[in-house]
């Protein structure tokens, strides 16, 4: 993202309301303590691909035609509680059944995997039970505002007893979980931590919780489901990594991303940075200063990762809650007093973490990216949501592919954008953004090679293959292509048109 270009208007898009969701919790009783079910999302899934994540979906019609026909599900949550045992039956081939659950019939599982709208009529005729006696709801939350579309997502919970009582989890009819395993929170946290897997983050913060509640109920899981529900837990961390966790603000950024993402980083009870606070409004610095005061480290310092209006903050507005160092590169402190000047390849000793700093130009001078086992903190070189811009006056298109290609050979093991969720495969991600930009950049060589010089012209036949480019941003990202391939001797710009060189 970046600011939007001079003269382009973008309109805004309105936010609707949350759809909702819905998540299962299974747990059971496993020979060395409580277990919790996660499945691992297949890589070819939208949200979270190659996480760990809690079985669930979204609320559908046909959930909300099943309470007016299921007596059974009347009470709180019937939609929430109907979508679960679908999902479960579909996903898991499991049925809630007296304290635990059953193993569904296959040929009925199919039906349902086939059509999800067979789920109704299949209950109705008795191909299963539906029971909703002791599914309990955790709690609700709300997801983020990374992008345009918001989740309601209730967090409901069944516990099936002795682990010998539960049923093989048969994985082969459904293409959502490519495997599943059952953990003690405790490991599952301890393999998060050590970056060994991907876990979805609002099933880290409810593991924890899960964890320290189970520590004050006599590890008692029915005990600690109840205690939980009463509580109703409020706001909690967004933790996509340990070590990192974000708070968006408000800005104005390109849409469809409307905020920017601030990034808690370092060691969760040590040193750690604020990066990008671009807070403009009061209600975001308070939202942030309860997110420093919540953390159980100690923040040393402020680190912007490049000056696009819509990651600095407004400066008097944040010494207010937050009286520490700036930190950024040499480029960025010219637009903003910095106390420490960051170089290429520099440490960061953050606690018990070490961030590697890398000085990335091309999407702006100066721009700084960090690194380290958990990921990288990647500002506006990629993005979750949206697109990038490569501004024509202070960008480079040649730099920013180069900068790419260094940050893909890291490998790293997460990518956090400034806009945008989490990107679950950053290998992936930073190839489509090379390929494209690569194949865009021949696209506009040919264009001048075949003779057209204007460069409304030469952005038509760029754009030929996106006819959805806004008309200002595909003129733009034309011209950075231009000056990129001037500046490595291709074309020039001569008598009010673009040639070829020689």
């Amino acid at each position: 993202m970046s600011e939007v270009p001079e003269g382009v208007d973008m309109a805004s898009r309105s936010r609707g309301a949350p759809r909702p969701t819905a998540t299962m919790t299974l747990t059971r009783d496993g020979p060395e303590g409580v277990e919790v079910l996660l499945g691992l999302r297949a890589k070819t899934m939208r949200a979270f691909p190659n996480y760990w994540a809690f079985p669930g979906g979204g609320v559908s019609s046909v959930d909300r035609a099943a309470i007016e026909a299921l007596p059974a599900l009347a009470g709180p949550e019937a939609a929430s509680i109907a979508c679960i045992m679908r999902e479960m039956s579909e996903e898991l081939g499991l049925v809630p059944s007296g304290l635990g659950a059953m193993a569904m019939e296959p040929s009925a599982r199919l039906a349902i995997v086939a059509d999800k709208k067979q789920w109704l009529p299949l209950a109705l005729e008795g191909a299963f039970p539906v029971e909703r006696a002791h599914i309990k709801t955790l709690s609700h939350r709300i997801t983020p505002p990374f992008g345009p579309v918001q989740f309601d997502n209730a967090f409901l919970h069944l516990h099936l007893g002795d682990w010998n009582d539960v049923p093989e989890i048969d994985l082969e009819p459904q293409t959502e979980f490519t495997e599943v395993m059952w953990a003690k929170p405790v490991d599952i946290l301890g393999r998060w931590k050590a970056h060994e897997i991907k876990v979805a983050p609002p099933v880290v913060t409810l593991l924890m919780e899960i964890e320290r509640t189970l520590d004050r109920c006599e590890r008692d899981m029915n005990k600690a489901a109840s205690d939980i529900a009463e509580r109703l837990p409020g706001r909690r961390s967004i933790l996509f990594a340990h070590g990192v966790e974000v708070v968006p603000i408000k800005t104005a950024t390109l849409p469809p991303a409307d905020h920017t993402n601030c990034y808690l980083v370092g060691d969760p009870e040590g040193d750690f940075v604020l990066v990008d606070p671009a807070v403009r409004m009061r209600e975001d610095m308070e939202a942030l200063a309860t997110a420093v005061e919540r953390h159980r480290g100690n923040l040393i310092a402020v680190v912007f990762t490049h000056s696009h209006s819509d990651h600095l903050a407004d400066m008097s507005l944040l010494k207010e809650a937050f009286d520490v160092p700036v930190w950024g590169s040499e480029y960025t402190s010219r637009s903003v007093p910095c106390q420490r000047i960051l170089a290429d390849g520099e440490d960061l000793k953050l606690g018990r973490q070490t961030w590697k700093v890398l000085i990335t130009p091309g999407h702006h001078p100066g721009h700084v990216c960090l690194f380290s086992g958990a990921g990288l903190v990647a500002g506006d070189m990629v993005a979750g949501i949206g697109t990038i811009l490569i501004p024509p006056q202070t960008g480079d298109m040649n730099e920013y592919i180069s900068q790419l290609k260094r940050l893909k050979g890291l490998k790293p093991h997460l990518v956090f954008p400034s806009h945008g969720p989490v990107v679950a495969i950053p290998d992936r991600l930073m190839e489509h953004y090379i390929t494209h930009r690569l194949a865009r950049h021949e696209r506009v060589l040919n264009a001048v090679r075949e003779g057209t010089g204007q460069l409304e012209d030469i952005a038509v036949h760029a754009y030929a293959d996106t006819p959805d480019a806004h008309p200002g941003l595909a003129l733009d990202q034309t011209l950075s292509h231009l000056l990129a391939l001037e500046a490595s001797g291709k074309v020039k710009h001569h008598q009010s048109a673009w040639h070829m060189e020689g």
